[in-house]
């Protein structure tokens, strides 16, 4: 028992807060309350009602990624349950939400351009002192919400977060916005916070070992748990890792928007999103191949297939620095990613603005401004990235839509060309609603919420950016085309699908020009082997 083991590498420890997936808008409290109230409970009675409905929609592929709980019909009882426990425990953040749609319908009805001190009086009780009453320059009535306090009182509530331990065995996951995680035989539910600081040290042990008794006295394992916990941990070593000692760089993508980028003294990692180790069909990149210290974590924007705290809980212990866009402006639909990770432990955590730099020896990241991809919502937590590696330049840009032309034209005056591109072309996208509906006071119309899609580049837009840089390489990613990032992204591709036209054509164009271009799937290595010198 006092043995030393290792964390098995197909071990998972999904976050929870009220038993559903833990995305960084439903941890921040007022998203969260939005999301409970006008997301999850409506699923939840809906699937009570008709759960034969929901396994049906979860069998069409047109059907993926909508509000059907993924249970084949069955665990109705423990719906029920759920169902009955979020309407008993999460009463405070259902009437904080109530709330805020009473303050929208006060605003629309009362505030005409006058000055609105005298509405504070009638802001609903439970929101006094965290909102401020404000007008757009065109005289638009909305609030700003001090979501500082908001985390400091009841509606930040840590007891209503824990951790679903399991060992997964493939790819195949349930979608994150539509079914509540429900404990069986083989899991355990782990009822500590997120920052709990025991998270770090079993992390820990996938590759150091530790006594077994040790991480279950600092878990808090009980002896009814202690059969499933035990089958987490082999006394097996794992494979050792290989640091990267060339005179160049080396950059690995581990699929989706995740890139790590490695010179022989640092490690950059971008919108981690990381595999388990289990035998699969798709070869890919997973935990066991980062290395032990991450000097920077870039973080492009707060979707939930690019801040997954799944992943940055396992790799909390050995990041060195956190670097995210700066928002926390109030805006109700831009939650704060800053509060969030402080909230949950990440104490590290580096704030950039458009063209920032961050400078390390022999480079520098460069922060990015980032246009569109959150359908037309004032949303400021988004960022592109320029690695900048002894002149040796990578660009991440994510999910950026290029919008306008005229913004990347002006970067390129100040930074020059660019060596390597990577950039999202998921071009149709969700309709703005699938992430943003349940904070809209009213349903928006059909057509404007399609026409409003959560997109990134097309083939014009993206032919531009490789163009105007001089790319040298130029790679397609930021899909959500691999099996284990679909209960993130929801994507089903057919060689029809408008990405897949838009993106062929970009490759067809670049392979015509002799840049080296890919879409990327799997896994990819991009060796730099000699840095250039400063000029």
């Amino acid at each position: 028992m006092d043995e030393a083991v290792y964390l098995k590498a197909n071990f998972v420890a999904e976050p929870l807060v009220a038993g559903w997936y833990a995305w960084a808008h439903l941890i921040s409290p007022v998203t969260g309350c939005l999301n409970i109230k006008n997301r999850h409970i409506p699923i939840l009675k809906s699937y009570i009602t008709d759960p034969a409905a929901h396994a049906a929609a979860c069998e069409d592929p047109k059907m993926t990624g909508g509000p059907f709980i993924d249970l084949n019909g069955g665990m109705v009882t423990e719906i029920k349950a759920l169902l009955s426990e979020t309407l008993r425990l999460q009463m405070p953040l259902i009437a904080f939400a109530t709330a805020l749609e009473k303050l929208d319908q006060l605003l629309m009805k009362e505030a005409a351009g006058y000055s609105m001190e005298g509405l504070y009086d009638k802001v609903p009780a439970i929101l006094k002192g965290y909102v401020e009453l404000v007008y757009d320059l065109h005289n638009n009535p909305s609030y700003r919400i001090k979501e500082s306090l908001i985390y400091k009182s009841k509606y930040y509530d840590r007891s209503m977060q824990s951790l679903l331990l399991y060992l997964i065995n493939d790819d195949s996951r349930p979608f994150v916005f539509s079914t509540p995680r429900l404990a069986n035989n083989d899991s355990l539910q782990l009822a500590i916070p997120f920052d709990h600081t025991s998270i770090d040290e079993l992390y820990k042990m996938v590759r150091t070992p530790g006594p077994y008794e040790k991480i279950k006295q600092a878990l808090g394992i009980s002896p009814e748990q202690d059969a499933v916990f035990r089958q987490f941990f082999t006394t097996k070593a794992p494979d050792s890792y290989s640091k990267y000692t060339g005179t160049g760089a080396r950059t690995r993508y581990f699929g989706h928007a995740c890139i790590l980028i490695e010179t022989k003294d640092i490690a950059i990692l971008v919108d981690p999103v990381i595999s388990y180790g289990y035998d699969a069909e798709v070869s890919r990149f997973t935990y066991s191949d980062l290395p032990d210290v991450i000097d920077y974590v870039l973080i492009t924007h707060n979707h939930q297939d690019h801040v997954l705290l799944e992943t940055m809980l396992q790799l909390r212990h050995k990041v060195k620095n956190w670097v995210i866009p700066r928002n926390g402006n109030g805006l109700l639909q831009d939650p704060s990613l800053k509060l969030m990770l402080q909230h949950t432990g990440f104490n590290n955590v580096c704030v950039l603005e458009d063209l920032d730099e961050l400078p390390f020896s022999n480079g520098s990241i460069i922060a990015l401004p980032f246009m569109g991809e959150h359908g037309d919502l004032d949303v400021g937590c988004k960022l592109g990235y320029l690695i900048n590696i002894n002149n040796y330049k990578i660009m991440c840009l994510a999910d950026s839509q290029n919008l306008e032309f005229k913004m990347y034209e002006h970067i390129e005056k100040i930074y020059g060309s660019v060596d390597v591109l990577f950039l999202g072309m998921e071009c149709n996208g969700a309709p703005v609603s699938w992430i943003y509906g349940p904070y809209f006071p009213e349903q928006l119309q059909r057509d404007k919420d399609l026409s409003r899609s959560i997109a990134g580049s097309d083939y014009a837009r993206a032919i531009d950016i490789v163009n105007r840089f001089n790319i040298k390489e130029a790679y397609v990613y930021a899909m959500g085309m691999e099996p284990w990032i679909k209960f993130l992204s929801a994507n089903i591709y057919t060689p029809e699908c408008n990405a897949i036209v838009q993106s062929d054509k970009l490759l067809i164009d670049c392979q015509e020009k002799g840049i080296i271009t890919e879409r990327l799937f799997g896994e990819k290595i991009i060796l730099q082997k000699q840095a250039v010198s400063v000029s």
